[in-house]
């Protein structure tokens, strides 16, 4: 015979608050307010997020981009601090997809937690409407997941999903670059959301918290992991009102060497002058820390140079002012040479 529980068990005494995910649900909606599109059909809390295509374009193609934050969710879990990591994940999905010309449409989020807090799942979302705004997105609809047992009662995952638009006959494909061309840079906000397996090996083998300042008088390391990852969207769809650019690449794992060869033709080397990316100190400080070699650096860190857009000679100038009008750090980071799609620096 089966033994039964003296009592009828609930879904609370499994773990999951149903009570804390309608709050959750409620506090979220300011939030999803300030994302709203024209084209947004339906309204937070249904099964299914509808939108319209824009209008305007003859042959739309939509482009699609899904990832999440990685482990620099353990820097927020130690600062306590949840309110930037929601930028990250919408910067990770959108700054890809912008790198075949799309402009964001809307956003998906997915947060799966150990435990629903209200107020910290409200301070991710927020987050994440805030890189929406930055990214002229609607956050349209996503997932709030309960799951005691599959990670700890202070814990989370969250990723998310973009999708953009653009004219076929304008999508960015690298097809049109040839040896000649310039690489622009567009500066980082620091580590953006990659390579924190190696950052926090580092922190643990040193035996440094994350509230020591990274040089005396300055922000601690953690504030400085925590800063969110830079949007690009506006300033490089500014770019590509006035100019023809024939490639881009959004640096995020396996920095400058595996994400520039993405978009190059087999025939062609990127051949980028390190000396011309401003250092940032944080990358320095990891260095030296951990003994690093400069190659695993580079192959690891963004090292501050968070996307790359590659024009020909005479657009460099022209994309290098509109850049500058939009408030952007942008600089010459190379040229493109004959070769065998790779980068040499």
């Amino acid at each position: 015979m089966l033994n039964k529980t003296d009592k009828p068990l609930t879904y609370a005494q499994a773990g999951v608050d149903k009570e804390a995910g309608y709050e959750a649900v409620q506090r979220m909606k300011r939030h999803v307010a300030r994302t709203m599109r024209p084209e947004v059909l339906t309204s937070l809390g249904g099964f299914g997020g509808g939108f319209s295509l824009p209008t305007g374009f003859k042959e739309p193609v939509l482009v699609s981009g899904t990832d999440g934050v990685g482990t620099k969710l353990k820097v927020a879990f130690a600062m306590d601090r949840h309110d930037t990591v929601g930028i990250d994940c919408v910067a990770m999905c959108v700054n890809d997809i912008l790198c075949q010309g799309a402009e964001p449409l809307f956003f998906l989020d997915y947060i799966a937690v150990g435990k629903n807090d209200p107020k910290r799942i409200e301070a991710i979302v927020a987050g994440v409407a805030e890189g929406c705004v930055q990214s002229n997105a609607a956050l349209i609809g996503g997932e709030t997941a309960e799951m005691p047992g599959m990670y700890e009662e202070d814990e989370y995952d969250l990723a998310g999903f973009a999708v953009g638009v653009v004219e076929k006959e304008k999508m960015i494909t690298g097809s049109k670059i040839a040896p000649g061309d310039r690489l622009i840079g567009l500066a980082s906000s620091g580590l953006h959301s990659n390579g924190f397996s190696l950052f926090r090996k580092v922190m643990e083998t040193a035996g440094i918290s994350w509230d020591t300042e990274v040089a005396e008088g300055t922000a601690s390391f953690g504030e400085v992991a925590l800063t969110p990852t830079k949007i690009y969207v506006k300033p490089v769809l500014e770019v590509l009102k006035q100019i023809e650019i024939k490639g881009m690449s959004h640096i995020t794992g396996g920095g400058l060497y595996e994400n520039v060869p993405r978009v190059l033709p087999e025939n062609c080397d990127a051949v980028i002058d390190f000396e011309a990316i401003p250092k940032q100190a944080i990358f320095t400080r990891i260095q030296e820390l951990g003994g690093i070699e400069t190659k695993e650096m580079l192959g690891t860190f963004n090292m501050g140079v968070g996307f790359v857009m590659i024009v020909a000679p005479e657009n460099e100038a022209a994309a290098l002012r509109i850049l500058a009008q939009a408030g952007e750090e942008a600089f010459l980071l190379g040229e493109i040479i004959a070769g065998n799609q790779e980068v040499q620096l």
